[in-house]
């Protein structure tokens, strides 16, 4: 990795806000002479881009926006995309723009904020960017963040054709908000300069609204969000096809041999990996989020892959199979594995317009518990293991969640919208029972102990039931085993 150029003399070399450029104590160039500044102000090509289109949300940001606007008439809202954060020294973790960001405008780069200004008609949108990097003044080639060791940035004019929103330079909103007057709104946790310049005009309890508001919008997905989750299911089950594919590499390493095969395939069709992949052979099937993935996998284990890829918009699947390492179930991994299947079967019929939240949960857990039952694990009846959770020490987990942009999506929305509410065509979540014989359950016969085994598929509300978008990736033990001979062989 490069070092930067930066110069001994601040004054050759400011940033576009008039702060000197950060210097590296121990770079190889102690300055800049006067000829070479010069030389590097001209001599350049214009590269300003013309006749953009749009981006392929344009229409749904806007109407999002529109729905936000309606919701708090009067008042400014300040949606900040967040800043990046240093992983260590002078280098920096890749950035992920906020979710409320992201929803709002499509636009995905650090330091950005969007604000919508109160009107008599409803409100005024502008994005406020950085524009391109400054060569007069030689950011473009001495700043760590400048274009010749980062990349190229849109200019304004571009972004404002890529967006659909005015665009203005961040670099003076954080004065303007200082001074603004009248109701504002933001949403907190992403940009702390942002938030200091309005410290005395907001409150936390006007921000939170905003934030749940923002959150429960998400609950029901529009035609673009359920395209793209869609994209993101499907190059996840070409992951899970990659990964059955290696497993012989995979016994002769690691767990990480798993998690770096699926990761390639995030990085080729995606933006990234939604989530830390949870590569679980053995009895680390049992530990829910097992992301270490250190461990060895070994024939006659199972293996348990919970892993999803995110869309270059964010969006991301989340999916789980557990696998036999050696593409056959022993009997009772099956016995168990069919037991989580019919959970699963149970949950997802369960899963229809104007059905309780709950009522997938409930229905899966009332098989397991059943099973538990049947198999002496547990006393009986089971309405009495349902009424005390008793069959939770070996179910642990929720049964499912809503999914988008986070993959725990819409997780500030008000208990009575989300988990006591309601479900409605649109709603994209989770179906993902589990059983889980840890290692050292004295409670259970010698040979359950080690064996974890969760089934997840990403399930959408239609208006007539159901459609499981990763419907791609078989599910019944038999066609688990089939399909792993297939691609073995």
């Amino acid at each position: 990795m490069s070092e930067e150029l930066t110069p001994e003399n601040p004054e050759i070399a400011q940033t576009e806000s008039d702060e000197p450029i950060k210097q590296r104590k121990n770079g190889l160039y102690p300055g800049v002479s006067d000829e070479l500044a010069e030389s590097m102000k001209s001599g350049w090509a214009d590269t300003e881009l013309h006749g953009l289109e749009p981006i392929a949300q344009a229409s749904e940001t806007a109407a999002r926006r529109a729905a936000l606007s309606a919701r708090f008439p009067g008042e400014r809202i300040v949606v900040p995309a967040g800043n990046l954060k240093t992983r260590s020294n002078d280098t920096e973790y890749a950035f992920r723009a906020s979710v409320e960001y992201a929803y709002l405008t499509g636009n995905q780069t650090e330091d950005g904020v969007l604000v919508l200004e109160p009107t008599v008609s409803g409100h005024d949108a502008t994005i406020y960017l950085l524009p391109r990097s400054d060569r007069e003044n030689g950011e473009f080639w001495l700043d760590g963040q400048g274009e010749l060791w980062v990349g190229r940035r849109h200019s304004l004019a571009e972004a404002e054709q890529v967006h659909g929103i005015p665009a203005s330079d961040v670099r003076e909103l954080a004065g303007r908000l200082a001074e603004a007057t009248g109701p504002v709104r933001v949403v907190r946790g992403h940009d702390a300069g942002i938030e200091a310049a309005l410290t005395d005009k907001v409150t936390r309890e006007h921000d939170d609204e905003l934030r749940v508001f923002l959150s429960e919008a998400r609950l029901v997905k529009d035609s673009f969000e359920i395209g793209e989750l869609q994209k993101a299911v499907d190059s996840t089950v070409r992951g899970f096809e990659d990964v059955v594919k290696i497993l012989d590499k995979a016994e002769a390493t690691s767990e990480r041999y798993i998690e770096g095969t699926f990761f390639l395939r995030a990085r080729v069709e995606g933006n990234d990996i939604g989530y830390g992949s949870i590569c679980a052979s053995g009895p680390h099937a049992c530990t829910l989020h097992w992301v270490r993935n250190d461990g060895p996998v070994r024939s006659g284990d199972l293996l348990l892959l919970d892993a999803g890829v995110e869309t270059h918009s964010l969006y991301t699947a989340d999916v789980t199979r557990t696998l036999p390492v050696n593409g056959r179930y022993t009997e009772l991994q099956k016995k168990i594995y069919d037991a989580v299947y019919e959970a699963q079967e149970a949950g997802i019929a369960a899963v229809k317009p104007g059905a309780k939240y709950r009522d997938f949960h409930d229905a899966a857990q009332r098989v397991l518990a059943e099973k538990l039952v049947e198999w002496g694990l547990v006393e009986g009846p089971v309405e009495r293991v349902l009424e005390l959770g008793l069959q939770r020490r070996w179910t642990l987990h929720g049964t499912g969640h809503m999914l988008g942009l986070d993959v725990h999506d819409c997780a500030v929305a008000r208990t009575e919208t989300y988990v006591d509410g309601t479900l409605e065509p649109g709603m994209c979540l989770t179906v993902e029972p589990g059983l889980y014989f840890q290692a050292d359950d004295l409670t259970v016969p010698e040979e359950y102990r080690g064996i974890g085994v969760r089934i997840e598929d990403d399930i959408l509300v239609t208006e007539d039931g159901n459609r499981n978008l990763s419907a791609g990736l078989p599910r019944r033990s038999d066609e688990v085993e089939a399909w792993m001979a297939q691609l073995k062989g």
